[in-house]
């Protein structure tokens, strides 16, 4: 579709997915293998780090080793299900600052609207990593980058588990230089806005709420 976009077609990746869209699986399990799906997400969405060297001492000898250079990373959770896939960057990635984007969508609509946003400070050095698992309308994943963007983000990826057609287009439209990792492109949304075949809400999936 776009040199914006990712997906990642690693066979774990997609094992757990397959496990994910899956009706059965339960709340627990699902929430699992959200978690276990990020932190493999962030493997991708992590590959360009910048990187420098520093003088270490191994048991046998002194070396120059590289280490990741600049300040410390910044992951933005798009609530709630956005929680689920940052706790999985989080175990990778722990000294990393977070911040919580508060969006639900209006179900006539389907707009986003905020109810709540704090993020840490000096977001302009760091990389910003909007994580939510559904990239579906795009309306609230455009929403969530404009308010990173107005708190002085300028480099930002987003990460999600599912993406449509609709939804990248949309983010790509509103934020071409904002890239996309994803584990799936779906074929499309449906009336009301979900995407098809899709795992139904990964919120109400991840909570047990419906």
């Amino acid at each position: 579709m776009t040199n914006q976009l990712t997906i990642v077609k690693h066979p774990l990746i997609q094992h757990k997915l397959t496990l994910m869209r899956d009706r059965s699986t339960q709340t627990s399990v699902f929430r699992q293998l959200l978690r276990e799906t990020g932190k493999l997400l962030a493997f991708e969405i992590t590959r360009e780090l910048p990187m420098t060297t520093k003088r270490i001492e191994t048991p046998l000898c002194e070396m120059t080793a590289p280490v990741i250079d600049g300040p410390k990373l910044a992951l933005a959770s798009i609530l709630r299900a956005g929680n689920g896939l940052l706790d999985g960057v989080l175990e990778l990635i722990p000294s990393a600052r977070v911040g919580f984007v508060g969006l639900y969508r209006d179900e006539k609509t389907l707009k986003p609207v905020q109810y709540y946003f704090k993020v840490p400070v000096d977001l302009g050095s760091r990389l910003v990593i909007a994580v939510d698992p559904m990239l579906a309308t795009g309306n609230s994943a455009a929403a969530a980058v404009d308010l990173l963007k107005k708190a002085g983000a300028r480099n930002v990826r987003f990460m999600c588990l599912l993406a449509a057609p609709e939804g990248v287009a949309r983010m790509t439209e509103a934020h071409p230089d904002v890239p996309i990792v994803t584990a799936a492109l779906d074929d499309r949304l449906n009336e009301s806005g979900y995407i098809v075949p899709g795992l139904g809400d990964a919120g109400d999936r991840m909570y047990g709420t419906k």
